[in-house]
């Protein structure tokens, strides 16, 4: 069963399930809700702080990345919590080089860059997501 809200998939990833699997359900939910209200309502709650600075700052930067790809017209405010952000770059590629750092760095969306987390370009791509209009 897919989470219904970002805080139920953090809730789920603290019971132990795994992280990649559980967001990407997420994602799934977010994208096939009926309307954008129904999309606002599924990130506009905060998850609970979990003390795993890096999820803390991902799911951050997942709700403003959602709410400002999709167009919803808002952000929810607990994005901006200090604690949704990171002190030291984390590059989500396994042992990067020197080049792929700098590619990420360049490359990753602003919602994400602002909390340290370097990423690729389009970093919530599914592969049965309709497609991005400009």
């Amino acid at each position: 069963m897919r989470p219904n809200t970002l805080a139920d998939a953090v809730e789920r990833i603290q019971n132990g399930f795994a992280r990649d699997v559980v967001l990407a359900e997420f994602v799934d939910t977010f994208d096939l809700a009926k309307t954008d209200q129904d999309r606002y309502a599924s990130i506009e709650f905060a998850p609970k702080l979990t003390g795993d600075r890096r999820l803390d700052a991902l799911v951050g930067a997942i709700a403003e990345y959602l709410a400002k790809q999709r167009r919803l017209g808002r952000v929810p405010h607990w994005v901006s919590d200090p604690a949704r952000r990171l002190d030291s770059p984390w590059f989500t590629t396994e042992s990067p080089s020197d080049s792929m750092r700098e590619y990420l760095t360049f490359a990753s969306p602003a919602e994400f860059a602002s909390r340290n987390i370097f990423t690729e370009e389009r970093p919530l791509r599914r592969a049965r997501a309709a497609p991005e209009f400009s």
